[in-house]
């Protein structure tokens, strides 16, 4: 029997890491990354369920320990070069023929540890607008694309043509990046040719720098250690 349709967060967290080994269950804050994200979603009263996707034992250990549940993917969908949406889509389909359709996936990447309950939901209040396919959470970019540069055989020139990366700061249009804090879109509108996970009709939630620290590398690790520092210290 199908049972109504369920607002599930997913976490993927697959054992592979490069740049930092075990990166997902690194301690950051005297947590586990993954942590951090499965305690946000515990947070928003309107998720029915927390699933930590992963291809590793211990990571689904970690993640049974701070009340989430876990879908085992496959080994295919565990690679460097597997993509996140090949894996949302399985899990969808394994979700539908367990007769627990979601309506709506909210995506929290464990790298993004920072974000709050607040993000979460003011993604989730666009998402209820029927108009709205998908939502993704923004910062403020870390380089205006005005002032990027290409250097091709030795020679600078600006990347956008006609640009002028001499413009002060203020005179420079407002430009905004994915910060992969948070994605929620419908999952019966996910398409077989949609590249990736905004598309459709979209909308955006801006967040601030100090919550979009997204773990990429050791650097990255030590910046979020200072914010926590400094939220401890205010």
């Amino acid at each position: 029997m199908t049972q109504p349709s369920e607002i599930v967060a997913v976490i993927p967290a697959r054992g592979g890491s490069k740049s930092i080994p075990r990166k997902n269950i690194v301690p950051l804050g005297g947590r586990p990354l993954l942590a951090w994200s499965i305690e946000v979603a515990k947070q928003v009263p309107a998720i029915n369920r927390i699933l930590v996707s992963t291809d590793d034992e211990e990571i689904a250990a970690c993640a049974r320990t701070f009340g989430a549940e876990v879908s085992m993917r496959p080994p295919a969908l565990a690679t460097d070069d597997a993509l996140v949406i090949d894996t949302l889509r399985d899990l969808i389909a394994r979700l539908n023929n367990e007769g627990r359709p979601p309506r709506v996936i909210v995506l929290l990447e464990p790298t993004c540890p920072l974000r709050s309950a607040e993000d979460v939901e003011s993604c989730l209040k666009l998402i209820e607008d029927d108009t709205i396919d998908s939502v993704a959470t923004f910062k403020a970019a870390e380089l205006n694309p005005m002032r990027a540069w290409r250097i091709e055989q030795g020679r600078p020139t600006p990347f956008i043509k006609d640009a002028y990366p001499w413009l002060p700061r203020q005179q420079l249009p407002q430009a905004y990046q994915l910060n992969g804090a948070v994605y929620a879109f419908r999952a019966d509108r996910l398409r077989p040719e949609h590249p990736s996970i905004l598309f459709g009709n979209t909308a955006a939630v801006v967040m601030p720098a100090e919550r979009s620290v997204d773990i990429d590398n050791w650097i990255d690790l030590t910046l979020a250690e200072a914010v926590l520092a400094r939220r401890a210290a205010s």
